[in-house]
């Protein structure tokens, strides 16, 4: 074992320049071979980020090089970019080819909303009538605002989606109880779990309040499907190794794999808290940890917002010093993304791109720029570093940390 410990914090959605096969994915009619999240940004609003710059971000191999990230003589971490190798672009996918699934069948996605026999099915079975104006790609905070008011009034259920492979049903507390939403959102899943629907998550997403002053509660509940095949996550877990997750990394992969959840992130800066306090504890000895950090997607890419995405970038450049502290001697950093959301690119959807990989320890001393790979090396690498089996895709390059 060379790393007792490792941790591997994915930075949801920031990519870093279309991949080969972008021009097979769509936003809005606009294929995705423009894209280029953190290009992009670092153009139009431009960054600080001097942590990330540091450990090489400006030296992560592009065509053109970023233009407000400066590139170093010489980086802290190797560095390099992952290219998917899955048919995909969503966050389910992205997290499971990292633990060394590749999916050759895409989760649905529903652009134009849900089928209606799917929607017939469900107002069936809960005796409660589906807003059809609700049924598209639509933000969580806004489609309560504009269907929250009829909900009150007439008890139909809102029902949406989003660029994700996502089925969310949104019910107000007081009109629809926790224990009757559950119970429809665990119809849902029974009934999505295959073709011709496959639907990644079923989310119930309840919320209180009057017109105006809605707030969704704590009471969300993720009904999602376990990983197709067994992934690193879950061999280490049989293999007695301790796993910790951070955010949604345990709903991504429905638990399986994981030992310790240290819960749902409140924003990505209670995520990083979260991931201090596990990386704090004094019982984690050997094993790993994997954090998911979702701001950067859910409130910045999807919604298009350059500024409020590049600022959160800087947040998290701001809070590197602290996970760096807490790093033992023998302990391995990578950060890495999932997929791509470029905020300056047309549509709401996630953007098919290369994500950016740097792996950082205090014991290395010959930090360099690493071959282009695939999503799987990381997968490999950690079996690798525990000697535990891999799942056959995916090159580690634990050979190459010096």
């Amino acid at each position: 074992m060379k790393f007792k410990r490792i941790h591997l914090v994915v930075t949801d959605s920031v990519g870093i320049g279309a991949a080969p096969d972008a021009d097979k994915f769509f936003n809005h009619n606009v294929d995705d071979t423009k894209s280029d999240t953190i290009g992009h940004i670092s153009e139009i609003r431009g960054l600080d980020i001097p942590h990330l710059e540091e450990l090489g971000w400006g030296n992560i191999p592009r065509e053109t090089p970023l233009k407000t990230v400066k590139k170093v003589e010489k980086s802290t971490a190797y560095v390099t970019k992952l290219q998917e190798v899955s048919v995909g672009k969503d966050t389910m996918t992205g997290h499971w080819e990292i633990m060394g699934l590749n999916l050759n069948t895409p989760f649905q996605v529903f652009p134009d909303g849900f089928p209606e026999d799917l929607l017939k099915k469900i107002e069936a079975f809960s005796g409660r009538k589906v807003i059809r104006e609700a049924n598209i790609p639509y933000s969580g905070t806004a489609v309560i605002d504009d269907f929250g008011p009829r909900q009150m009034e007439t008890g139909e259920l809102i029902i949406y989606t989003s660029a994700d492979p996502v089925l969310q049903i949104a019910a107000h507390e007081d009109v629809i109880p926790l224990a009757e939403l559950y119970k429809i959102c665990e119809y849902v899943r029974s009934i999505t779990l295959d073709d011709p629907y496959m639907i990644g998550r079923i989310i119930a997403r309840p919320y209180v309040g009057t017109p105006g002053n809605f707030t969704r509660t704590a009471g969300r509940h993720d009904y999602a499907l376990s990983p197709f095949g067994e992934t690193v996550l879950e061999k280490l877990y049989n293999a007695g190794i301790d796993t910790y997750s951070v955010g949604k990394i345990s709903d991504i992969f429905n638990t399986v794999g994981v030992k310790f959840d240290m819960g749902h992130n409140l924003n990505d800066m209670d995520g990083v808290d979260r991931l201090l306090k596990a990386m704090a504890k004094e019982e984690f000895v050997e094993g790993f940890s994997f954090t998911n950090l979702v701001d950067f997607d859910a409130k910045y890419g999807h919604r298009r917002d350059v500024e409020g995405y590049g600022k959160a970038i800087e947040d998290f450049d701001g809070r590197i010093p602290e996970i760096m502290d807490l790093l033992k001697e023998d302990d391995l950093l990578m950060i890495t993304s999932d997929h791509g959301n470029d905020p300056s690119y047309p549509g709401t959807d996630h953007t098919r791109e290369y994500i950016p990989l740097v792996v950082f320890s205090k014991s290395l001393k010959e930090p360099k720029v690493l071959p282009v790979g695939h999503f799987s090396d990381i997968a490999a690498t950690i079996a690798e570093n525990f000697e535990i089996d891999g799942t056959g895709h995916g090159e580690s390059f634990l050979g190459l940390l010096k």
